[in-house]
């Protein structure tokens, strides 16, 4: 296909409406800037509006500006809706617990106040057009009628989870994760860890490795029967043998409950020791549930089923996506139907179903794949595990610090279970708090190398190991919220944003209510 119309120019273009792209938008049109947001789904707020109904945070004060106007707006929802004692309001914890379509109303809310704003879903990234090193345009798709538009701007922010724009334009990037010896990090590479010894286990080499953290969806799910859309029949491409592994895994004693139990981590008594501990369940209001599917036991199928993704074509990610689908699914009809699952599991695992109200225009279920980690940019700097957990010391201080990162490391397993795994899975590196302190971020990940025109808030320049903490969405939007005001600041000052002023971005950031030091 050809292109042969009219360009569209705006200042900033954001390709991905993750919460990170939507923050980025919001804070460039309050600085006066016109702004095209453009997703490939039909649906805005990523991983937020299709499943994480839990806004992963440990330390509530570290993460504020957009993302504190968003918790209020969800607050607001509950305590209107159902007055302020009322028990949906109360698990909704002062809005860090959503509802799928609650998440989504917030945003498309925030998101129409500001008329500088111009929304588009459902436009795949065609192509990249690159002169002198500086991203000038894109080309875009409409998955539904195949029309072309091009699309110009000063600057673009890429604020995919896959890295799609920066690869697209030619930009330098990491894909899978690197050895122990290439930045000195002590849980890089080919690693075994038992999570709760916090012990390195025999099969760790530290050798760099091909294979990303496994992709899943993340379930929101229903306790309430008026509102359960029951499975009536297993997804296509079902396969017991996916799901065998988990009645070794309860011989083994693998799905009881943890060591040390903390709040807010899908921990679910009445699931230890039942095969419905597969899943992590929390719940969240209006009789729902934010479901995980639990890494730890030896038999999660997920592992390996992400390869070919990042770098796939159209079909190759939709099947893949497919794939994921039915994994999911035929987890939740193996818990609740398969006749060797114990009857008192089975009954536990009919007490959620998908909800009817939710996902209404995709048989219930979420659309966005739970993309963990794609592709890592190389930029200006480089964030590692030394930045994060400090090597002796305290985190390191950044000059040009944007925000703050404050999650545990923590990546899902990468490979499937192999002969001689007793204990985890390949790549497993379960929420490492134990090291892992509030830590600064410095604008030069969001900077490629070479590449002008472009800044990155999500698929940043970090190690798979940094970039296992600082994934979350909450922290995504603080470093789309820097991305806006810097792509303002590029325009402002005729310059390319690797040299915008970052006092200039610091001091408006901070007028903002975000949080840029960790202490």
């Amino acid at each position: 296909m050809f292109f042969c119309g009219q360009s569209i120019a705006q200042d900033i273009v954001i390709y991905g409406g993750t919460p990170s792209g939507i923050a980025a938008a919001i804070s460039a049109a309050r600085m006066g800037r016109k702004v095209m947001l453009v997703d490939y789904n039909d649906h805005i707020g990523g991983m937020t509006t299709s499943g994480l109904g839990k806004s992963d945070i440990e330390n509530r004060a570290m993460i504020g500006g957009l993302f504190k106007e968003f918790v209020a707006g969800v607050r607001e929802h509950y305590v209107t809706k159902y007055g302020p004692e009322h028990e949906h309001t109360k698990l909704c914890q002062d809005g860090y617990y959503a509802e799928p379509h609650v998440a989504e109303k917030v945003f498309e809310t925030m998101l129409a106040k500001e008329a500088k704003i111009t929304v588009w879903k459902g436009w795949r990234l065609q192509s990249a057009h690159v002169s002198e090193n500086k991203l000038r345009g894109i080309t875009v798709v409409n998955r539904q009628n195949g029309t072309e538009k091009r699309l110009e701007g000063k600057v673009f922010i890429d604020a995919t989870y896959e890295g799609d724009l920066y690869a697209a334009a030619g930009a330098k990037f990491r894909l899978g994760r690197e050895s122990k010896a290439e930045f000195g990090e002590e849980h890089a590479g080919v690693v075994y860890f038992d999570y709760q010894a916090h012990e390195f286990l025999p099969g760790s080499t530290g050798e760099a490795a091909p294979d990303l953290p496994a992709y899943t969806y993340r379930l929101c799910l229903t306790k309430d029967p008026q509102n359960a859309h029951r499975l009536t029949e297993p997804p296509v491409g079902y396969d017991l043998k996916d799901y065998l592994g988990y009645f070794d895994d309860l011989k083994a004693g693998r799905l009881a409950g943890p060591k040390v139990f903390k709040p807010g981590r899908g921990y679910n008594p009445k699931h230890f020791d039942t095969l419905v501990r597969a899943l992590s369940v929390a719940d969240i209001p209006n009789h729902k549930c934010d479901v995980n599917i639990n890494p730890r036991p030896l038999g999660f199928p997920f592992p390996e089923e992400n390869r070919g993704y990042i770098e796939g074509d159209k079909a190759t990610r939709e099947r893949i996506r497919q794939r994921h689908r039915s994994l999911v699914l035929g987890l939740l009809w193996f818990l609740q139907n398969d006749p060797e699952v114990p009857e008192a599991h089975r009954k536990l695992a009919n007490e959620m179903h998908l909800p009817k109200d939710e996902f209404t225009d995709n048989a219930h279920f979420p659309w966005q794949l739970y993309v963990r980690e794609g592709r890592r940019l190389v930029g200006e700097y480089t964030l590692t595990q030394h930045d994060i957990t400090g090597k002796g010391q305290e985190p390191k201080h950044h000059a040009d610090s944007i925000a703050v990162g404050e999650f545990p490391i923590d990546s899902f397993p990468c490979r499937k279970r192999q002969p001689g795994d007793t204990l985890v899975l390949e790549g497993y590196l379960g929420m490492l708090d134990y090291i892992t302190r509030p830590y600064e971020i410095p604008y030069r990940i969001m900077i490629p190398e070479k590449i002008d025109g472009l800044i990155v808030p999500v698929a940043a320049s970090t190690t798979h190991v940094a970039f296992s903490s600082i994934r979350m969405e909450p922290t995504w939007m603080c470093l789309g919220q820097a991305a806006g005001i810097a792509a303002h600041l590029a325009i402002q000052n005729k310059i390319e944003p690797r040299k915008a002023a970052v006092p200039d971005l610091q001091r408006l950031l901070q007028s903002q209510g975000q949080v840029i030091r960790h202490r």
